[in-house]
């Protein structure tokens, strides 16, 4: 998997946002969430605002509240939290104004949900001829380190919104590699909303209460819950493991290599000329792998390592050391590599590729069973990239083509969207891109 590294990974100013006024339809859809949260006074009651002292920066790990505001948006190089909910939207309006606003009300939304406070002031206790402007499940919940991180797909540049001269030249549709097994309906997407948390409810809550505000404008195309990220984003954090028992994103970035990021994270002013509006943004690939866990279950530990080229206790590589041990790839054991050269280890590891390094993301997922009994079950691949076609593309193409994993993966949705910069308290998400 690439970018779908499953077990080791190595691989303008703002202006003050104008009020939108809500149509009727939009009231009774329930989309009066965006408009509730325009000033952002009355709070129902029902939350209280935290203090400064419990508002976190965007990459620490710790605190209940990550923050909202900045030059890169949270949920990127933020400590992974352990729950997702992802949704990728189709834009059903024309209207580039209701676009435009769309943005302004899910940002205005995000500052209130990541805060751990309702959507909107009527939460309780307001109109009860009207639908509450929060549905109330996480009401009395914790922030839970909510981050809510919204990119668009290269969809979105076509004609409807006289975009097209501002799509960044390497948003495009992924290409198709080998063994891609593609469902369009869990696949690409206008728009897309990354909310994780440590409570699965408060993350749930997120994407619900985001698309209840896209009522009229947007809807839900395709969305996937994940649990027990995949990697880590902190040197704060454990490797975590995936599916098939292996520690996954072993030498994944982390947020703590602050000149790594920037390399290979963060979109530059200069990386495209009719893209400076994305600069302090990144790039999101999304991949949903799933996993032949039975099949793989039933192959002896030495296979298994073999594959993947380190232990599966440890998470040393197989030529020795430990976890953090780089890999020897001359090492031979008798006349063979003791890594062998199909392992997944050697084929997707930076020094294949350039130094091309991900920042990943990934989560678990169980979505039942399928026909046969099986578990649908495998890893939601999620990686922020400066630029995919030289940091995921040429690794997928790898993997696909020589990795021995691969046997025991199917990717069956696949999406990239440009992830937008951050803001300030008196801008909004997308702000450069309409400017």
């Amino acid at each position: 998997m690439s970018g779908q590294h499953l077990p080791d990974g190595t691989g303008g100013a703002p202006t003050a946002p104008r009020s939108g006024r809500l149509s009727r339809r939009r009231l009774l859809g329930g989309a009066a969430l965006g408009g509730a949260a325009v000033g952002g006074a009355a709070l129902g009651g029902v939350a209280v605002a935290p203090s400064r002292d419990d508002v976190t920066d965007a990459g620490s790990a710790t605190g209940g509240v990550v923050a909202f505001h900045g030059a890169h948006q949270a949920g990127i190089v933020t400590p992974a939290q352990d729950r997702l909910h992802f949704a990728a939207f189709d834009v059903t309006t024309t209207d580039r104004a209701e676009l435009e606003q769309l943005l302004r009300d899910w940002t205005d939304a995000a500052r209130r949900l990541t805060r751990g406070l309702p959507a909107g002031a009527g939460a309780v206790g307001g109109d009860p001829l009207l639908p509450p402007d929060d549905t109330g499940e996480a009401l009395g919940l914790p922030a839970a380190r909510l981050t809510i991180t919204i990119g668009v797909g290269p969809s979105l540049f076509d004609d409807r919104f006289g975009l097209a001269e501002r799509r960044p030249a390497a948003l495009r549709s992924l290409p198709h590699f080998p063994g891609d097994v593609l469902d369009p309906a869990r696949s690409d997407g206008d728009l897309a909303v990354q909310a994780c948390a440590d409570d699965p409810q408060v993350a749930v809550h997120a994407v619900r209460t985001l698309a209840r505000i896209a009522f009229g404008r947007a809807s839900v195309r395709w969305s996937q819950l994940g649990f027990g990220r995949t990697s880590s984003t902190s040197t704060t954090q454990q490797t975590p493991r995936n599916l098939f028992g292996f520690k996954d994103g072993t030498a994944n970035l982390k947020a703590e290599e602050t000149a790594a990021v920037d390399e290979h994270v963060w979109v530059g002013v200069d990386d495209d000329p009719a893209a400076a509006w994305l600069a302090g943004g990144s790039y999101l690939v999304a991949r949903r792998i799933a996993m032949d866990i039975e099949v793989w279950d039933r192959q002896p530990l030495a296979d298994q390592e073999a594959i993947v080229g380190r232990t599966k206790g440890e998470g040393g590589p197989l030529s020795g050391g430990p976890e953090s041990a780089a890999p020897d790839f001359a090492a031979v054991t008798g006349t063979a590599p003791t890594i062998p050269v199909d392992a997944h280890v050697r084929v997707v590891h930076p020094d294949a590729h350039g130094g091309a390094r991900m920042l990943r993301r990934g989560y678990n997922f169980v979505d039942g069973s399928t026909g046969l009994g099986a578990l649908d079950a495998g890893l939601f691949f999620l990686a922020y990239v400066r630029d995919p076609d030289r940091q995921f593309v040429p690794v997928q193409a790898a993997m696909s083509r020589a990795d021995a994993l691969r046997e025991y993966l199917t990717v069956t949705g696949s999406a990239l969207f440009a992830v937008l910069p951050g803001t300030d308290e008196a801008g909004f998400l997308g702000e450069t891109l309409f400017a």
